[in-house]
């Protein structure tokens, strides 16, 4: 095991992997821009290194000053986190040239799934089911892309090959629309993420979001973790989570389980992953996977009783998966609510000085947060400022736990969302379960209108 590792990132995961070091026995060096000087993690870290200006393409996206924070800790590998670097191959290139150890997936890997025509080609390849679409990048000449959307089916979505979090897609219902769209995409894609290429896929209407967690060791050996149930979003971004998905037939999570399984023995996958899918009507469409641990990691943590970022430090330094499939099981059912420091409906964000704030607890309540009274959310970041997690006997059980947590949760001096979670855990359709992916939108619209 390593005996100090360096963790690229900030806020809430920052802490969360430096509590997972701390249980085995691991130093943490944490970095931190001027803006996070005061930040929980920094003042609890075994050292802690600035490495530049508040705005991240100065300090957390600045590959040289995290190299160079690895050199003079004499860290032997760097954690990145979610977000930031975390999925950016030439980084993982870069730590591993310089003598560290990337705690993550093989560069090559990472590039192949950031890739989304590269992923898909995999996928189909593994037999993983993917959404009908165009035959990798759209071609230039108008016609023929015309051709392959009348081919594919309206409503299509255009999306940008490099694209992510939400970001770089349009929908177009018409063919009179297509072209412009192609074109607008186009653009936003190059400007966004340096690259111009898209690609088309069936538009599915009413789509759950469905992902599958992953484990994947050095030598070959790979693992399921159940599925989430993601939602609840609000502009391609999750809001709630759960696991395991409602309405999801155990044959069902062992189909598409041993296909992600297999994907990752395909393309020589190490460390967490999560697989990503839309779900309609019975069926999986794989979309994207996420080379990362996740966000949403744990409600998955909860329900099987494994601790991912403690798996993701010991496949990284050499060990064998300490799981087999037949050790894990599910129990029980497992919410997540983002708070976020936003106005709750209007989604502005609210950074500022947390004057008080009062955290939930009690049995199977879990809150992951890097705030305290005192602490100044700044305004360069994502808003989130703490993630709260519940785990009940059963989905019933867990949705009270939840509605209770939030009511004990409190933070003074900046607004929070913790409101509209109060609000979306009494909606019908969200105590149905297996609502789809607009569900949250649509019920914003409705309540603006009214």
């Amino acid at each position: 095991m390593f005996e100090k590792i360096l963790i690229a990132n900030r806020g809430e995961i920052a802490l969360r992997v430096q509590r997972a070091c701390r249980e085995l026995g691991i130093k943490s060096v944490v970095v931190f821009s001027e803006a996070d000087r005061e930040a929980k993690y920094v003042k609890l870290a075994d050292e802690a290194v600035c490495i530049g200006p508040a705005r991240s393409a100065q300090s957390y996206l600045n590959i040289p000053s995290l190299i160079a924070a690895c050199e003079i800790t004499n860290a032997q590998a760097v954690h990145p986190g979610f977000g930031f670097l975390s999925e950016n191959a030439e980084f993982a290139r870069r730590v591993e040239e310089s003598g560290f150890v990337f705690i993550g997936p093989r560069p090559d890997a990472i590039a192949t799934m950031g890739d989304k025509v590269k992923a898909k080609e995999a996928m189909i390849k593994a037999g993983v089911p993917v959404v009908p679409g165009s035959d990798g990048e759209l071609p230039e000449n108008d016609d023929e892309v015309i051709e392959i959307a009348r081919k594919v089916g309206y409503p299509v979505i255009i999306k940008a090959v490099a694209g992510g979090g939400g970001r770089g897609m349009r929908v177009v219902h018409e063919e009179s629309e297509l072209i412009n769209a192609l074109q607008i995409t186009r653009s936003e894609a190059k400007a966004g993420f340096g690259n111009p290429a898209v690609y088309m896929e069936r538009y599915l209407t009413k789509p759950r979001h469905i992902e599958i967690q992953i484990l994947a060791d050095e030598y070959g050996n790979v693992i399921y973790l159940g599925e989430r149930d993601c939602s609840m979003q609000r502009r391609h971004q999750k809001v709630i989570e759960e696991a395991p998905a409602p309405g999801i037939t155990e044959e069902e999570r062992r189909k598409i389980g041993e296909a992600c399984v297999a994907a990752c023995k395909l393309i020589r996958y190490r460390g967490a992953g999560t697989f990503e899918f839309l779900y309609e009507n019975g069926e999986f469409f794989f979309i994207e996977m996420n080379t990362r641990v996740q966000v949403e990691h744990t409600i998955t943590e909860m329900i099987t009783g494994i601790d991912i970022v403690k798996e993701q430090l010991y496949i990284a330094s050499g060990e064998k998966l300490r799981y087999t499939q037949d050790q894990v099981n599910l129990k029980g059912h497992a919410i997540q609510c983002r708070i976020n420091a936003e106005d709750p409906f209007t989604f502005i964000p609210s950074p500022g000085k947390i004057e008080a704030c009062h955290f939930a607890g009690g049995y199977g309540v879990r809150l992951d947060s890097h705030v305290y009274a005192g602490y100044t959310v700044p305004p360069y970041y994502d808003s989130m400022i703490a993630k709260l997690i519940v785990h009940g006997e059963d989905r019933e059980t867990a949705i009270r736990k939840m509605l209770g947590a939030l009511k004990e949760t409190s933070f003074v001096g900046v607004k929070t969302n913790i409101p509209l979670h109060e609000e979306m855990l009494h909606e019908n359709g969200f105590i149905r379960g297996g609502e789809s992916i607009h569900y949250l939108e649509n019920y914003l619209k409705n309540k603006k209108s009214k």
